[in-house]
């Protein structure tokens, strides 16, 4: 044990000499490196069994603008009928706070039947919910949706945690330009954890029982 503990302190050591041209670096690189499988458009995407359409915060029960443009950009990918199931992951840690009901709840007003939208309502971080579509979903293969920035990292995680990914890219309206900018810094680092979570820290998220999403 204190083997690893020297050694897990060591990597944060030379992480921290190396931050913040190497967390830059890594962001670029991750950039680079999953562009290939991304689409813009729903007809474009291959057909899949499942996408999965990652929370993205909600306010007196109602979807952001970046979730209600996810939402968006899954309902019209299915209705092309690229995908058969939709796989909302959010988070619900409190009572008040109810991510992917309300996620299924727009959907559903979108025309999409209940029967073919999963909720996972542990997926506080994308890699959580990553982790959780192969551990407790069975998922081994998705259209990743979301907006162009997170693309990236979610493509690494749920690549690197066993879901094979195809994006698309979400982004339906104009963002504040304030609004792209925290999300830029914040991916930055968020790539940085990405990383970290993958070789090093391995964390695991909340589990429970098995539900395999049936095609």
């Amino acid at each position: 044990m204190a083997y690893y503990l020297k050694r897990r302190w060591l990597w944060l050591a030379l992480v921290a000499c190396l931050s913040p041209a190497a967390v830059i670096a890594w962001r670029i690189w991750l950039i680079l490196l999953y562009p290939s499988n991304t689409y813009g458009y729903p007809a474009e995407v291959p057909p899949h069994k499942v996408a999965i359409v990652f929370g993205a915060g909600i306010r007196n029960n109602r979807p952001s603008a970046a979730l209600a443009d996810r939402i968006e950009a899954a309902v019209a990918l299915y209705h092309a009928g690229r995908v058969k199931k939709l796989l909302m992951t959010g988070d619900n840690r409190f009572s008040y706070y109810n991510e992917p009901q309300v996620m299924m709840d727009y959907a559903q007003r979108l025309g999409v039947p209940a029967k073919d939208i999963v909720l996972d309502y542990a997926g506080r971080r994308t890699y959580d919910s990553c982790y959780r579509a192969k551990a407790i979903f069975g998922v081994d293969e998705a259209v990743l949706i979301t907006q162009a920035f997170h693309q990236a990292r979610a493509a690494y995680l749920c690549k690197n945690l066993g879901v094979k990914p195809v994006g698309l890219i979400a982004d339906r309206r104009p963002y504040l330009a304030q609004l792209r900018f925290w999300w830029g810094v914040r991916e930055i680092l968020a790539s940085a954890v990405a990383w970290w979570d993958i070789h090093i820290a391995r964390p695991t998220p909340v589990l429970g029982d098995r539900i395999p999403i049936e095609g």
